[in-house]
């Protein structure tokens, strides 16, 4: 058995809804981050803390407010 951490942004969809952005591009230029990155967050993978830093600092929160990991267990 092996343990597999996965990411969870619903909380950063959930709180750029609630400032009314209302598509995940528009992060790019508020957070001045990549397409890359926005790709990354869009498939729920890792992404560099520098650029989590400037998503917080752009939506006012903390890290905890937009993404949490997930523990699962592969059986394989």
């Amino acid at each position: 058995m092996e343990l597999i951490m996965q990411v969870d942004y619903s909380g950063l969809w959930a709180r750029l809804k609630e400032k009314g952005i209302k598509n995940k591009t528009d992060l790019i230029p508020l957070a001045n981050i990549s397409t890359n990155i926005v790709a990354k967050l869009n498939k729920g993978e890792f992404i560099s803390m520098d650029s989590l830093q400037k998503i917080c600092m752009a939506l006012n929160c903390d890290l905890g407010d937009i993404c949490i990991l997930n523990k699962e267990v592969n059986h394989e």
